[in-house]
């Protein structure tokens, strides 16, 4: 009796194991920021996100959009009326946010974000993370593909946008 026939061996995973890193050069991450830089006019402001704390605590991000993609969030300071440094998620107590205001603010503001000309690698991810910068202060982070040619969503952060949008 014949056996049945076998499938195909599968495709191999492409990994990198401890003696194999990805290579690091500057060229690729070169490319990276210029990936962002020529990007960054076809940035836009998603809805304001306001969360109200039960102690009666208000804080603000506002998402950077790609093409419906939220790319990254910027913490917005509803007393200063400005950006927030990243890690430093911005609270007000007995403050009330008006949302057009948050908008408006942040759309005029997106005309003064930049590209910082360096990088950081996240190994795990194999992507490149380019920071963006506000007058003082970092306010984002860019994710980039290994070969610095594609943005990496915050797919995260997209699908909270989207439930915000309903």
């Amino acid at each position: 009796m014949a056996s049945p026939p076998q499938p195909p061996p599968p495709p191999p995973i492409r990994r990198f194991g401890p003696g194999a890193p990805p290579r690091i050069d500057m060229g690729l991450a070169q490319r990276a920021i210029e990936t962002v830089r020529s990007a960054l006019p076809y940035i836009s402001i998603g809805p304001p996100i306001v969360r109200y704390g039960p102690a009666g605590d208000v804080h603000v991000d506002v998402p950077l959009m790609y093409h419906g993609f939220a790319l990254d969030r910027v913490h917005f300071d509803p007393v200063a009326k400005t950006p927030s440094p990243k890690g430093r998620p911005a609270r007000a107590w007995g403050v009330q946010v008006d949302i057009n205001e948050v908008r408006s603010v942040m759309e005029s503001l997106l005309r003064e974000l930049r590209v910082i000309d360096a990088v950081e690698f996240r190994e795990p991810e194999l992507a490149w993370v380019v920071p963006l910068a506000w007058r003082f202060y970092l306010v984002a982070h860019i994710r980039v593909s290994y070969d610095g040619t594609e943005l990496i969503p915050d797919y995260g952060l997209t699908e909270e946008v989207r439930r915000w949008l309903v």
